[in-house]
């Protein structure tokens, strides 16, 4: 999590496909909300490893490769702390591939004004109650209906692949590559993700800062971490973070494995 003084500990968690145990450094002193983000992205990794070798056992293995861009079209979601990460990120590259990046970003926003469509994400970031998936799935169809590109995606490669967010970690599918180029028409089969890691750092994010819990288009991510820029001085105790965000996944675990049980049951 941190280069300081730190204390080691062994995680160990049931998922859906089989258990994760995991060793983490955890600094003693105070760190801002950003450091937890690397280890939350290993800790998801993990768990869909063993989804995707669970899976391979029924004979589905993804379909997922280097230069296939398809999902690179689909609006994705981070939580607050992935933004910050992903301004900072943006913030290290060299002078030129910052402009490049922005530049990218300028253009998507543009098109996104055009459409309607930008306002009614600004007010997703912001909104005080959960939005319904109703809600979600219209917004989502008509952000993929205009096939804009990922502002992070060069010539079909991903120029932030290292720090991408979780939810583009997440999503692998098994059904044949061809169907993603369309998938709004074409249904896709995907692998079941265990841990949705940007829900659970935006629960974190919402009880260390008392806010709504936040997922943030990212397109908009930028100018949303830009806005909030203040908040990543704040620090908190590396063990408070640890803490609390293996409490919001251990609940979300809970909550899957009870809502499996229901439809089991059902």
């Amino acid at each position: 999590m941190s280069s300081q003084v730190s204390e080691r500990f062994e995680v160990s968690l049931n998922t859906s496909a089989g258990q994760i145990t995991t060793a983490v450094d955890v600094p003693t002193g105070f760190v801002p909300v950003t450091s937890i983000v690397p280890f939350m992205r290993r800790l998801g990794e993990e768990a869909q490893a063993l989804e995707v070798a669970w899976m391979g056992e029924q004979g589905r293995v993804p379909s997922c490769q280097k230069g296939c861009a398809a999902c690179c079209r689909m609006l994705v979601p981070l939580s607050a702390p992935e933004a910050f990460s992903v301004r900072e990120w943006v913030r290290s590259r060299p002078v030129e591939q910052q402009s490049r990046i922005m530049a990218r970003f300028a253009d998507t926003k543009v098109q996104l004004l055009s459409k309607g469509i930008w306002q009614r994400l600004s007010e997703l970031c912001e909104a005080s109650d959960h939005c319904s998936d109703k809600d979600l799935d219209g917004v989502n169809r008509r952000y993929y209906e205009l096939r804009l590109a990922c502002p992070f995606l060069e010539e079909e490669v991903c120029t932030i692949y290292d720090e991408r967010p979780a939810a583009c970690r997440e999503l692998l599918v098994t059904s044949p590559a061809d169907r993603c180029e369309d998938l709004l028409a074409n249904p896709v089969d995907t692998i079941s993700t265990p841990i949705r890691i940007s829900t659970v750092l935006g629960l974190l994010w919402q009880d260390l800062t008392n806010t709504s819990t936040r997922l943030i288009p990212l397109p908009l991510a930028l100018d949303w971490a830009e806005v909030h820029a203040g908040t990543t001085d704040r620090m908190w105790k590396g063990t408070q973070l640890f803490d609390q965000v293996l409490d919001k996944v251990w609940r979300f675990l809970s909550q899957s494995f009870s809502d499996d049980g229901k439809a089991a049951g059902g």
